[in-house]
């Protein structure tokens, strides 16, 4: 059976995200970041043209790494200023019925317990429609705006987030059982006491002894989503995740992660259909391939050489200011994003440079773009789906917001032709959509602490 494909947005709550510069081109509109209306018309666009979601990425430092100092960063919007990303969600959630909303929250800096109630909450609101992406933070900048003196190390990172994912399966998971609450007017009950249980948490990092303050939400823990794709972001993935994202580099490179993180899920017991692969990737189109190509030279004119330096720096750990053009550059033993530093690796070889790099990010991105006609963008997302055995992609916005209208209006009806996107939204919580059920299986790992 042929497989659909699955489209998110991917985006962030500010000006300058992915594809550095190109909220200075005259049509963007990323500016508005900051109106309301902003994301729900957004969200009712991409609802409108059955994308699947809209996934939020965060920070909760600045990138300061290039230069040693946020001055690049904040000449050029690189991610900052930012805000909160979970305060958009109920906004277009009201506005929409199917689309789902995927947000980042760095579990270092925020205690389990309140996190919790957020995500419930989340839940509620949206009917069933949120999903976490786990992730563990890069930024030293972050680290210390918190108060700690450094970064922990890549692994510590890890330790410390599997103790997290213990103490909030409990909370959504365990204290409340399904029929705790009755609602029952002419009583005057609302909850049963005997069926809401205490939980308590003693860990090395957190400690906690409450009920959970939410009541139970259409799926109880919300979609897991990861991007590790390190060797202990692969395990983590396995273990955990329910919907994984790979950088889009070669097909052969990405099936291998893809076998590799299946195969770990398989032998913790779970089915390799429980882990969705989504594939980052960057689309400028038209209706013929000239039309493409003019507007991705359109689009390269206003990309930022420097915003994409100052990102990479960031993600990477590699202060790119301190090196001249062709100067090897020394990776070290970066405590960043560890599976951006290898992928960088395959791509531009073991001695990088900087003319190197600055060669692959033509829109301000280490993303290189797909480029050409609705056609030939159809038969590339068949092609690494097929190729590569992933579920979908996660598509960085360029000028927005013309470059997901273009989607909409020219590749999603030639996937429909072919069978290979959906025409309608199947009923239910974003769960429901991915898997046909609102609640984790029991081969998942929250599921040892179900009441």
């Amino acid at each position: 059976m042929t497989r659909e494909i699955r489209l998110n947005a991917f985006d962030m709550n500010c000006v300058g995200h992915i594809q550095q510069g190109l909220w200075t081109h005259p049509r963007d509109q990323s500016h508005r970041y900051r109106e309301l209306r902003y994301w729900t018309d957004y969200a009712r666009r991409l609802e409108k043209g059955l994308f699947d979601g809209i996934f939020l990425a965060d920070i909760v430092g600045v990138n300061d790494v290039y230069g040693k100092s946020p001055a690049a960063a904040l000449k050029g919007a690189v991610q900052v200023p930012v805000n909160d990303p979970a305060l958009l969600v109920p906004a277009m959630a009201a506005v929409t019925d199917h689309l789902s909303f995927g947000i980042t929250a760095n579990l270092t800096y925020e205690q389990p317990y309140l996190f919790a109630r957020r995500m419930s909450t989340l839940d509620h609101l949206t009917g069933g429609r949120i999903g976490w992406n786990i992730v563990t933070g890069y930024l030293e900048s972050a680290a210390r705006a918190i108060g700690m003196q450094t970064l922990a190390a890549h692994d510590d990172r890890y330790d410390l987030a599997e103790e997290y994912m213990q103490a909030v399966y409990r909370l959504w998971e365990g204290s409340w059982a399904d029929d705790a609450v009755i609602a029952d007017k002419a009583a005057g009950i609302y909850a049963d006491p005997s069926k809401v249980r205490k939980i308590r948490h003693d860990g090395k990092q957190y400690q906690f002894d409450a009920i959970h303050l939410c009541e139970p939400s259409a799926q109880r823990t919300p979609v897991l989503y990861q991007a590790g794709s390190s060797t202990r972001g692969r395990q983590f993935a396995a273990d955990h995740a329910e919907c994984v994202f790979v950088n889009g580099q070669k097909i052969e490179g990405v099936r291998a992660i893809v076998d590799d993180i299946r195969a770990r899920a398989i032998a913790t017991g779970r089915q390799a259909d429980e882990v969705k692969i989504f594939v980052g990737a960057t689309i400028v189109t038209g209706r013929t391939d000239r039309e493409a190509r003019e507007k991705f030279e359109d689009y390269r004119a206003h990309a930022s050489s420097e915003g994409a330096l100052v990102h990479a720096a960031a993600s990477l750990g590699i202060d790119f200011s301190a090196f001249d053009l062709d100067e090897p550059i020394d990776t070290g033993k970066s405590s960043a994003i560890v599976s951006n530093v290898e992928a960088m690796t395959r791509s531009a070889g073991p001695q990088w440079t900087k003319r190197k790099l600055l060669e692959q990010m033509v829109l301000g991105s280490r993303q290189p773009p797909m480029v050409g006609s609705a056609e030939e963008i159809a038969d590339r997302l068949c092609d690494w789906m097929d190729k590569a055995d992933v579920d979908g992609f996660n598509l960085s916005r360029t000028v927005v917001p013309e470059c997901f209208d273009d989607v909409i209006d020219l590749v999603i009806p030639i996937l429909q032709e072919r069978g290979r996107f959906k025409t309608a939204y199947r009923p239910g919580t974003l769960r429901e959509k991915l898997f046909g059920t609102p609640r984790l299986p029991q081969s998942h790992a929250s599921a040892r602490y179900r009441l």
